[in-house]
């Protein structure tokens, strides 16, 4: 008896310690804000996917690469939409390594529309040097790769707060309330007015984070708009199909009980 009531003692002390540990471990269940591309009509904000990739540029692509993405998507329907004369301006203030010339050597030029995005770091390993440790994640397809999506990069970019009383974090860790642990190594990248908009829009933290969200919505589905469209035409087909076939039915079994 005795020998069960320790075991059963040991149980208990080591079920309400797991209980504590998750339970500080446990993220907060992501914000959702209204979001201009959800829904069966959902279609991109032009303005906010501009001033997304402004906030990428300027914030985010010193440490995030965008490998799947080209200079010239930025100007393909759907997205940004900015004009071509524009993404050259963009290209060209970017340089990449091209080669062999003729004597057989590699070389800087100015990159092209027909680029992909200049990634910050030559490669994995050195990104992951650079960050401590940490490897920041191409954002390419990050919304579609992450949990929760949209609303979870929103609310992970507001998420930072002070850690709570009991809680104590490593040099270079940060708390993020929405993040898995609540530790994360990516310190707050956005406070207010760190970007000063191209349209003068007030570059509030929510502002910064609903438009580089956006932009990042876009970059992971880039055609999203377009299959809308093929969808709605589907499903006004289909209607139209099913209309018709009803009434050559109705027709056909009209002679049918005429004759009877």
């Amino acid at each position: 008896m005795k020998k069960f009531i320790i075991f059963f003692f040991f149980l208990t002390t080591l079920f309400s310690n797991s209980t504590i540990s998750f339970s500080a471990e446990k993220a907060a269940e992501p914000m959702s804000p209204s979001w201009s591309f959800k829904g069966f009509f959902g279609t991109f904000d032009r303005a906010s996917l501009q001033r997304g990739y402004q906030v990428y540029t300027e914030v985010c692509a010193s440490c995030h690469s965008m490998k799947h993405l080209s200079y010239r998507n930025l100007s393909q329907p759907g997205g940004p939409e900015f004009s071509e004369e524009q993404v050259k301006i963009i290209a060209s203030q970017f340089e990449v390594r091209d080669g062999p010339n003729d004597d057989g050597e590699m070389f800087d030029r100015p990159a092209r529309p027909s680029d992909n995005f200049v990634s910050p770091y030559a490669n994995d390993k050195e990104a992951t040097a650079a960050n401590g440790g940490a490897y920041p994640p191409d954002m390419s397809v990050l919304v579609k790769a992450r949990k929760g999506g949209a609303d979870y990069i929103y609310s992970l970019l507001l998420g930072y707060e002070e850690p709570p009383e009991g809680i104590s974090l490593d040099d270079g860790v940060y708390y993020n309330k929405y993040m898995a642990g609540n530790k994360i190594k990516m310190s707050n990248p956005l406070s207010e007015g760190i970007v000063e908009y191209a349209d003068g829009t007030n570059a509030t933290e929510d502002q910064m984070a609903r438009d580089v969200t956006t932009f990042l919505s876009w970059a992971a589905e880039p055609h999203l708009e377009e299959r809308h469209k093929i969808g709605f035409r589907a499903i006004i087909y289909l209607i139209i199909i099913t209309i018709l076939v009803y009434f050559s039915m109705k027709k056909i079994w009209s002679r049918v009980e005429s004759e009877v």
